[in-house]
């Protein structure tokens, strides 16, 4: 198989030709036909997140077709589509698991961080963990789903069902839940880089009843915000935006400092509270309701050879919605 794979953090990712993955026990082995870019990737590629299985195949939105079943695997099948998300693995017997917590699982294995993930032609899941996708939708356009959807959604379910929420960072998760925000009947209110005025027109064409830079405060105070850009002085900025009894949902797997501020802005019952990974449960929630609500997915296509374009364009906001690798 073909794959780009990162070596140490602050470097290129290098293009290497590796023997096909063999699928153990319980697991199955896909032949990818997309897999998405996801701000999490280049938090590896970068070395935010400070413990990569080095060597390390990035890619954790994965889309394709079982090519090899495991022993024990009876629920799926060769040909089957199916999708790969960042939660590889679980214990299954530490607190959280028996809690309905497997997301905080003590023992976790994590898709593209601590085993090989979609920035190849071939890889291997535990069957558990990969969700049917069924025929409808191209693999571009279901890729993001599988982390900017999935995190998306769990973020929107920890901010409760207010009617106005904001968004702050409007890439590809926001893209994803102002449309599930919109199909809900509440407002959304995205906010973006101050001046990008073109990620604002964008975020209006999704529904957005206002749009407007980080530093700006909106028309009326909100609901609930969620913050999906890694960028710790938006906490205090969307906890002035926030209602009485409001929430600030911080959705990123990584964020800069968060500045000191003034616990008044934190006082009347307004909330902070963290996101972190998904349960297997949220994918088949959110993963079920995708196509009755209709999401489209703006995406733009990289050959996985152009991998490290890709998240040099991510890194600098060049694209709107989601990058999407595709082999060939």
């Amino acid at each position: 198989m073909f794959a780009m794979r990162l070596s140490r953090p602050h470097t290129p990712l290098e293009p290497v030709e590796l023997p096909d993955p063999e699928p153990g026990p319980g697991q199955i082995r896909v032949k990818i036909g997309a897999c998405g870019v996801c701000r999490t990737d280049l938090h590896v590629v970068d070395g935010d997140l400070t413990h990569p299985a080095l060597p390390i195949i990035p890619g954790h939105e994965i889309v394709g077709r079982i090519d090899k079943l495991g022993d024990g695997v009876t629920d799926l099948k060769i040909g089957e589509r199916v999708g790969i998300p960042w939660l590889g693995h679980t214990c299954g017997h530490c607190f959280f698991c028996t809690h309905e917590e497997e997301n905080l699982c003590d023992h976790p294995i994590f898709t593209g961080y601590t085993r090989n993930g979609g920035y190849a032609t071939m890889t291997v899941a535990d069957a558990r963990y990969a969700f049917p996708l069924g025929e409808k939708g191209e693999d571009v356009s279901l890729a993001p789903l599988l982390c900017a959807g999935l995190i998306g959604w769990r973020s929107l379910t920890k901010a409760g069902d207010g009617q106005r929420i904001g968004l702050y960072g409007f890439g590809a998760a926001a893209h994803i839940i102002a449309q599930v925000l919109r199909w809900q009947k509440r407002e959304v209110y995205g906010f973006t880089r101050p001046g990008d005025t073109e990620t604002q027109d964008f975020a209006r064409s999704l529904g957005a009843v206002w749009a407007g830079g980080s530093d700006e405060v909106p028309p009326q105070l909100l609901d609930a915000a969620i913050i999906f850009a890694p960028v710790g002085s938006l906490v205090p900025a969307a906890l002035k935006a926030v209602r009485k009894g409001g929430r600030v949902v911080c959705a990123g797997i990584h964020m800069s400092e968060i500045p000191a501020f003034s616990y008044d802005d934190l006082w009347e019952e307004r909330e902070i509270v963290s996101v972190a990974n998904l349960t297997r449960q949220d994918g088949l929630d959110f993963l079920k309701i995708a196509p009755e609500i209709g999401i489209k997915t703006q995406t733009t296509t990289y050959p996985l050879k152009q991998a490290n374009q890709a998240l040099d364009d991510l890194r600098h906001g060049r694209f709107e919605g989601a990058a999407v690798l595709v082999p060939g």
